[in-house]
């Protein structure tokens, strides 16, 4: 999101006045005091509408972000059917791990590669009796 841009809900039956679109400035805001309401709310729309991320984007940050909280295995079949379904390949979704090792460290990733081969079909008990391609 652009800084200023304002953040547009979504219209919902009880929406208060002033929330139809709130600057981003707001929504940190309300995240920081932990705003049960707003919590709520978030929760809700990532459910049923894109924040601002396209349904591919955002299904690949929801990988990420599993990754990064060592989500359970029965999650990244979850995530990872999302993302297939929003048009990610399995390519770009093991991508990801790829892409945070920096930021989560290795253990974290290395923790993650089962659960989501498993999730992307892929028999990594096979692939580790087999000698690394080189």
């Amino acid at each position: 999101m652009l800084p200023g841009r304002p953040w547009a809900w979504p219209s919902s039956p009880g929406s208060r006045e002033g929330e139809s679109a709130l600057d981003y400035t707001e929504v940190l805001r309300r995240l920081a005091i932990n705003d049960e309401h707003f919590a709520e709310e978030c929760i809700r729309r990532t459910r049923v509408h894109s924040v601002e991320l396209d349904p591919r984007t955002l299904a690949l940050v929801r990988v990420a972000a599993l990754v990064a909280v060592g989500g359970a295995a029965p999650s990244y079949g979850v995530e990872a059917d999302a993302a297939l379904s929003a048009g990610a390949t399995t390519g770009e979704i093991v991508e990801v791990l790829v892409g945070i090792v920096s930021v989560v460290g290795l253990p974290s990733v290395v923790a993650a590669a089962p659960s989501l081969a498993l999730a992307l079909g892929c028999d990594l008990e096979d692939a580790l009796e087999q000698p690394a391609a080189g």
